[in-house]
């Protein structure tokens, strides 16, 4: 977990000791709320974190670990499938999914699996391009039509040339569309209806990329989103670029689903799987002494 150390929470910890420059072995609870919210943890979750403390003034670690684990509850649900297991990525432009998607790609190759990937984005011929070039630094294949085309005939063909070839994994873009865009609200429906057709339950899993540079702001768009499709999981990308680690509180808490990935660099490595204890012990250490 070296680099997710190093590089997801870098920007963070660092807001953490321009609050508290020197670490504490106790923490009174006024300056632990200016160092969460800081970290843009809500702030209705900031005042529901301090309710649930001890009630003395100061608080030790492991009051603030129990805590704070609490909005961590929500797994994945392990799903027995007959291959190839389907995953639909949604999300809105400049979030990062194209390159997410090579990113989870790229994991599955090197866990051996057979990958293939559907570039249902042809609202944007740019998207298309990108996700080309992706399979090819990547060596996985790849459907693709023309921009503009029907982009659920696109995820049916992905799907289907997967059964046909026996592939594990399937990996299918969509448009960067907004919420309030009905059209294209539509039109993720009906590509979530087309997969279901080329294999029965898919897509297995629908995964909705947020920026975390956005931090809380990405509650809102999440829920839409969850609203119009059903989200089945979240990928935080960008996270070494932002101090806004503890929105993931928020996220969790809010849209009550798990957090499965975090993003923390540019390359095709840089796709991380999110453990909940890991990151809670990384701002945690960025406060108390270690005992």
């Amino acid at each position: 977990m070296f680099s997710f150390i190093k590089k997801g929470l870098t920007k963070t910890v660092g807001a953490i000791k321009e609050v508290l420059p020197e670490k504490v072995t106790k923490i009174d609870k006024d300056t632990l709320e200016d160092i969460l919210l800081e970290s843009d943890v809500p702030y209705e979750i900031v005042e529901e974190m301090i309710y649930y403390l001890p009630p003395q003034d100061k608080v030790k670690k492991e009051d603030v670990k129990r805590v704070m684990k609490a909005y961590f509850i929500y797994k994945t649900e392990e799903k027995n499938i007959d291959t190839p297991f389907v995953e639909l990525v949604i999300g809105v432009n400049g979030a990062g999914k194209t390159t997410t998607i090579a990113k989870l790609a790229n994991n599955y190759k090197k866990d051996g699996k057979k990958v293939i990937l559907g570039a249902s984005d042809t609202f944007r011929a740019a998207a298309i391009e990108q996700l080309k070039r992706w399979a090819d630094k990547l060596d996985v294949p790849i459907v693709y039509t023309q921009q503009n085309h029907d982009p659920s005939a696109v995820a049916y063909d992905t799907i289907s040339s997967a059964v046909a070839k026996k592939f594990d994994n399937v990996i299918i873009d969509t448009a960067g569309r907004l919420h309030n865009q009905t059209n294209l609200s539509n039109e993720l429906k009906k590509i979530v209806r087309i997969c279901d057709k080329a294999k029965d339950g898919a897509p297995h899993r629908k995964i909705l990329v947020l920026d975390g540079t956005q931090g809380n702001s990405a509650i809102n768009q999440a829920k839409a989103f969850n609203k119009i499709v059903g989200v089945d999981a979240i990928i935080i990308t960008k996270l070494d670029g932002t101090a806004k680690g503890g929105a993931l509180f928020g996220v969790a808490r809010e849209l009550k689903l798990p957090i499965i990935y975090v993003g923390v660099g540019e390359s095709k490595d840089d796709l991380i799987p999110f453990d909940p204890d890991e990151f809670i012990e990384i701002i945690l250490d960025s406060i108390f002494v270690s005992e």
